[in-house]
């Protein structure tokens, strides 16, 4: 490609114009009523496109990835966990087990045009009146979106509880992810979660889509597992053709050889040659030309075979041993060998790429102060992904959303306090803000 291609296509998604440009989602209004990451991220993923969210939490201690993973974690009187799933949202605390918070849950989805939960199925119908058949009587245009482990029907549905793990399990990712010989094990980190809210996000655009062409709302469901399984390409394909189960390879690749992670003087590379013209430039690479013509490797199916792919795999680990991965990397490019780094969350924050393209996205919050995060995947021309604020505290933006949304009065939010109805953080870690926070940010 032409550096005028590279440069027009550095104009059209230029970082710094994000926030002149509008957003794809202005106007829809989403209702988060869920928790922990699964739903928390599927209207994280909307309110990166532009929708305004609503996160209802419990008055007093709000999510359970406030505190999650404990002191360990903790930064500015929060675990870090809570963060990566809950950017640009309006922190209502509101209590949905009093009559008096499911009636604000109604007044509010009447207003909404999304809402989100993962509770486990049937439970905010039947515990808390608000379920999708209670909320479409008071909105007929509304999107219900409801995440669970398993889903709202079916033989594994009825009152079963899911973890990202379980998710791993059921899918049969755990299967065929560790070494040959050893034990199955889940990956490192919530991609069940992370996964299965993307794919809750796009079935919302798509109810969105269908509502804008018929006026109707619908029931939108996901169950993380099933997520998962759509993840698995060829699994059952070759479980089918073969009448067996698709192997555990560890970092080999089971369809390209050589394709493996290899530790350099400093870390380690990920390295593919799987081509044959990237066979050729391997050859090169290691100073050994007679590999491209060797049988033992002629052709991809020779290269595949166990005993050939191991031979591979000592050739270029023995490269890469005394070098960095900077070196290995300038060199298999200059050979035509796809090659990469592993890179650690250090190696993210310093990135000249990930920064240039806001996929590392650094600002400034006006309660937590300066912050690093992960930006927005999808890339936008015209109506580019972003960042507004940080998560808060619980109930930060009660005054706000009750007054704006629902017109109530000063002394009608202070009765709601009274009753308990409505709350902020109190004093506990996880709800509460920085010590050093003297009010700024409000939205009163």
């Amino acid at each position: 490609m032409t550096d005028a291609y590279f440069d027009w296509t550095a104009a059209q998604f230029d970082p710094a114009r994000i926030f002149a440009k509008p957003e794809a989602l202005a106007g829809i209004r989403v209702l988060d009523l869920s928790v922990i990451i699964l739903g928390p991220a599927t209207a994280d993923f909307l309110g990166e496109l532009g929708a305004e969210v609503i996160k209802v939490e419990m008055p007093g201690s709000g999510d359970v990835t406030r505190i999650l993973g404990g002191a360990a974690l903790f930064w500015q009187n929060v675990s870090v966990v809570f963060f990566a799933q809950n950017h640009s949202k309006y922190h209502l605390g509101l209590d949905m087990h009093l009559p008096e918070g499911q009636a604000l849950i109604r007044k509010l989805a009447a207003r909404s045009d999304v809402v989100i939960e993962n509770f486990k199925a049937g439970t905010l119908e039947e515990k808390f009146g608000i379920g999708y058949r209670q909320l479409r009587a008071v909105n007929p245009r509304l999107i219900y979106v409801a995440n669970t482990g398993f889903g709202q029907w079916g033989p594994y549905a009825r009152g079963r509880a899911s973890y990202d793990g379980l998710a791993q399990g059921v899918s049969g990712l755990t299967a065929i992810t560790g070494e040959e010989g050893a034990p199955p094990t889940k990956i490192g980190n919530y991609i069940g979660d992370w996964y299965g809210a993307c794919l809750s996000a796009l079935g919302t655009l798509a109810a969105l889509h269908w509502r804008d062409r018929t006026g109707e709302g619908q029931f939108v469901e996901v169950a993380q597992c099933e997520a998962l399984l759509r993840a698995m390409d060829w699994t059952w394909l070759y479980a089918g053709l073969t009448r067996k189960d698709r192997p555990r390879t560890g970092n080999r690749d089971p369809v390209f050889a050589p394709s493996g992670v290899y530790p350099c003087r400093d870390g380690y590379v990920a390295l593919v040659a799987g081509t044959e013209a990237e066979l050729q430039g391997l050859a090169r690479l290691l100073g050994r030309p007679e590999l491209a013509t060797d049988a033992r490797f002629a052709t991809a199916e020779a290269r595949r075979r166990p005993a050939h792919a191991a031979a591979l795999d000592g050739l270029v680990a023995a490269f890469c041993a005394d070098r960095t991965r900077v070196e290995v990397e300038a060199a298999a490019r200059r050979h035509g060998v796809a090659a990469a780094p592993v890179m650690s969350a250090r190696d993210h924050c310093e990135s000249a790429h990930f920064r240039a393209r806001r996929s590392v996205w650094e600002h400034e919050d006006p309660v937590y102060g300066r912050m690093v995060e992960y930006g927005p995947a999808p890339k936008l021309s015209a109506t580019p992904a972003r960042i507004r604020w940080a998560g808060k505290p619980v109930g930060f933006h009660n005054e706000f959303v009750l007054k704006r949304l629902l017109g109530l009065s000063e002394a009608e939010i202070r009765e709601l306090e009274a009753k308990r109805v409505i709350g902020k953080w109190a004093d506990r870690v996880g709800a509460k803000p920085p010590d050093r926070w003297k009010g700024e940010g409000r939205l009163e």
